[in-house]
C-alpha cells in the first residue's frame, strides 16, 4: 500500500535497517547557481518542508525504512539571523559551516526553516511526516567535539565550558582540554591557520588568553589547516595523553551524580531529542570516546526508549581510538546496534582504484560478531561519489551495481544509501571550502544537479532523469526488495571464490592465471526457511565475462542443505529472468553454467 493511502506499519518491526541518508541542506535545493563559496541567498538551501510526502513516498517505495537526517542540529555558520549572529569566518569551514561543528545541541539549523524563528516546530512537522510514512528517524550525535563558538541559548545551563578550570590541561569534570604555556605552537593567543583567508585574522577573540585542544586531539596553539581547527575536543573524564586505559571510569549503572560532567550533559542532550520523537542516532567518530561512557549512556537512552537505534562511525585503524581491542566489537558490546564497515568499502573501491581483486573481499568475511552487525555503505557524506570521473577508476555510476550487490548482500547487516547515489550524482566542480574533491560538500551552500532531475520541482518523480539514471535507481530498488528475503535478512554467508581460483571459466580476462579478479560469488542460506541464494557479480566496467561457470563444492551444498538433492533449479531474482538447472553431482566438478555476465552485471539466483 502506498504511504499516501494511510499510515504505514510500525517501522520498528523492520528486521533489517535500510537507511536513506540525506543532507537537508542539499536534498531539496533546486537552485542552479552553485557559485563557489556562495551565500545562502546566492546558492539556495534545502528546507525541512521540501522533504514532503511525495519525497517520502518515493523513498519508502524503494524499500527504505530509516531516514538519517544529516546536519539537523544547529552548527556554526556564516549566515546570521535575528538574535543569532554569524560566526567569525576564522572558525568556519565554508560559509554554511560543517554539520559536525555543533553550536547548540538543543536547536536545529535555522537555514532549513521557512520561518527561522519557528524552526523547531518545522522540524517537528518533518518528524511527524516521516513517522506517517513509516520511517524511523536518525539524526547526528557528535560526541567528540563541538564548535569553538558553542553556546546554547536554548538550554544555557548546559553550555559546555561553563565552570571549567582553564588553568589545567585536564580535570575530570572539565568539559574541555586547555592548552598550557609549554604546549606546541608557543603561547596565547590561539593562532588559527586562516590568516590568509578572506575576511580572516587568524584569531578567535574568545581564545585570546586561553586555548583549547582541537577535535582531532591536536595539542597546539597553532593548529594546521589539516587539523579540525574549527572544533574543540570534549573531555569524558579521561586524559587521552595517558593512553587508552579507561576501565577506571564509572560503570553502566553509576548514578548521574557520580559521572563526569560531560556525561551528564550528553545524556541530557540525547534525552531531549528522544523526547522530541527522534528514533536513533548516527554517532560521529564514536571510537574517540571512552567505551564506558557508551555503556552508560546507551543504557540510559534505552530506559527511555527500548528500541532506540545507535549506529557508530568508527575506524579500528585510527590511533585515536580508546581501546586496544577491535573498536567495532567493543562498540557493539557497549550497546551499539551497528558500526561502520569501512574495510569492505575500501576493498570494493580498491578494485577500481588500487588493483585489488574480488578475491580480497574474502578477508573481510571473518569479522566476528560485527560481520552481521555493521553499517554497509558505498557512499556517505565523507566519501567520494561513485559516479565522479576522477574516482572509482572513472568507471561511472554503474560501478555501484555489482558493488552494492556484494556489499549489501553478503551479511544481515544494516545497509545505507546516500541521496544522489541512486541517480549517479557525480559531485563535479568546485563548491567552496571543499574544493573539487568528488564529494557533495557538507561545508558550503550548494545543490546536486543530477539529483535535481529526480526532485523535479518538488514532485520527486524523476521525470528529468536519463534512461541510465532511471535504470540505476530501479536497480537499487529491486536489490533492496530481494534483500528482504529470509536468506539475506537472517541467513549465513558462504564465499565461493576460494573454490574457484583454479576454475578457468570463473571470469578470467586476458592472460590471468588465477580466477577471482573481477568476479565474486557467494551463497546466502537461512536454515529456518530453507531459502538459499547464489549471488554473482562482475566488477569490470567494460569486459563482459563469457560462458561463466561457478563451482559449488560439496561442503557448500551441505551448508545450504542441498547435498542430497538430485538436481537443482536456479531462478534469477535480480538481473534477468533466467532459470538455470543442473545435476547436483555436477556442481562440485564442472560447476553451474550461468552463461555470460555483462560489464557491471549482478545476478541473484534463488535455489529451488
Amino acid at each position: 500500500m502506498a504511504a499516501s493511502m494511510g499510515v504505514m506499519n510500525d517501522p520498528k518491526s523492520a528486521q533489517r535497517p535500510v537507511i536513506y541518508q540525506l543532507l537537508v541542506r542539499t536534498f531539496g535545493n533546486t537552485e542552479t547557481a552553485r557559485k563557489p563559496g556562495g551565500t545562502l541567498a546566492e546558492n539556495g538551501c534545502g528546507k525541512f518542508c521540501e522533504i514532503n510526502g511525495a519525497a517520502l513516498d518515493s523513498i519508502r517505495e524503494m524499500g527504505f525504512n530509516h531516514i538519517w537526517l544529516t546536519g539537523v542540529i544547529e552548527q556554526a555558520s556564516g549566515t546570521d539571523y535575528p538574535g543569532r549572529p554569524a560566526d567569525p569566518p576564522d572558525i568556519l569551514k565554508g560559509k554554511a559551516g560543517s554539520p559536525y561543528a555543533v553550536r547548540d545541541y538543543f536547536d536545529v539549523c535555522p537555514d532549513y526553516a521557512v520561518d527561522p524563528e519557528n524552526r523547531i516546530a518545522e522540524f517537528r512537522g518533518l518528524l511527524a511526516r516521516c513517522r506517517q510514512h513509516g520511517f524511523r528517524v536518525i539524526i547526528d550525535f557528535v560526541p567528540n567535539h563541538v564548535a569553538r563558538s558553542y553556546n546554547s541559548d536554548v538550554r544555557p545551563e548546559f553550555s559546555f565550558g561553563e565552570g571549567d578550570k582553564r588553568d589545567a590541561f585536564f580535570d575530570r569534570d572539565n568539559h574541555f582540554y586547555y592548552l598550557g604555556e609549554n604546549d606546541r605552537g608557543g603561547e596565547a593567543p590561539l593562532k588559527l591557520p586562516t590568516s590568509d583567508m578572506p575576511g580572516c585574522t587568524g584569531l578567535f577573540e574568545p581564545e585570546t588568553d586561553f586555548g583549547r585542544v582541537t577535535g582531532n586531539n591536536a595539542i597546539t596553539w597553532s593548529p594546521s589547516i589539516q587539523d579540525w581547527y574549527e572544533t574543540v575536543k570534549l573531555n569524558y573524564g579521561h586524559d587521552f595523553t595517558k593512553g587508552r586505559t579507561t576501565q577506571y571510569l564509572p560503570g553502566s549503572d553509576e548514578p548521574m551524580r557520580n559521572v563526569p560532567r560531560t556525561w551528564q550533559t550528553m545524556d541530557e542532550i540525547i534525552g531531549y531529542w528522544q523526547g522530541m520523537g527522534v528514533d536513533g542516532f548516527r554517532v560521529d567518530m564514536a571510537h574517540m570516546v571512552p567505551m564506558e561512557f557508551w555503556s552508560w549512556v546507551v543504557k540510559r537512552a534505552r530506559s527511555r526508549d527500548a528500541d532506540v537505534f545507535f549506529m557508530a562511525e568508527a575506524y579500528d585503524g585510527d590511533p585515536a581510538k580508546l581501546t586496544d581491542a577491535d573498536v567495532l566489537d567493543e562498540l557493539l558490546k557497549a550497546g551499539f546496534d551497528a558500526a561502520y564497515e569501512h574495510p569492505s568499502y575500501k576493498i570494493l573501491q580498491g578494485i577500481h582504484e588500487q588493483g585489488k581483486w574480488a578475491n580480497d573481499i574474502d578477508g573481510e568475511t571473518f569479522g566476528g560478531e560485527h560481520f552481521h552487525r555493521c553499517i554497509r555503505y558505498l557512499e556517505n557524506h565523507d566519501e567520494v561519489r561513485i559516479a565522479n570521473p576522477r574516482h572509482w577508476g572513472g568507471a561511472g555510476m554503474g560501478a555501484g551495481k555489482p558493488a552494492a550487490a556484494v556489499m549489501f548482500g553478503m551479511s544481515q547487516a544494516a545497509i545505507m544509501l546516500y541521496s544522489g547515489q541512486e541517480v549517479g550524482e557525480p559531485a563535479m566542480g568546485e563548491e567552496g571550502f571543499s574544493g573539487d574533491d568528488g564529494r557533495t560538500s557538507i561545508f558550503d551552500y550548494t545543490s546536486m544537479p543530477e539529483f535535481k532531475k529526480w526532485v523535479n520541482g518538488g514532485k520527486y518523480d524523476g521525470a528529468g532523469l536519463s534512461p541510465e539514471q532511471q535504470s540505476l535507481r530501479e536497480f537499487y530498488g529491486e536489490l533492496i526488495a530481494v534483500l528482504k528475503e529470509p536468506a539475506f535478512e537472517k541467513g549465513e554467508f558462504y564465499g565461493l571464490n576460494h573454490a574457484n581460483k583454479e576454475n578457468l571459466a570463473f571470469g578470467r580476462i586476458g592472460d590471468e592465471t588465477v580466477s577471482g579478479h573481477w568476479l565474486y560469488a557467494f551463497l546466502r542460506y537461512d536454515g529456518k526457511s530453507g531459502q538459499a541464494f547464489l549471488c554473482v557479480a562482475n566488477f569490470h566496467a567494460k569486459e563482459g565475462l563469457t560462458d561463466v561457470k561457478v563451482i559449488i563444492p560439496d561442503d557448500a551444498l551441505q551448508f545450504i542443505g542441498k547435498d542430497s538433492a538430485k538436481s537443482l533449479s536456479f531462478m534469477c531474482r535480480l538481473g534477468d529472468d533466467a532459470v538455470l538447472k543442473a545435476e547436483t553431482a555436477v556442481l562440485p566438478v564442472a560447476g553451474l553454467s550461468i552463461g555470460d555476465l555483462p560489464p557491471f552485471g549482478a545476478r541473484y539466483y534463488e535455489l529451488k
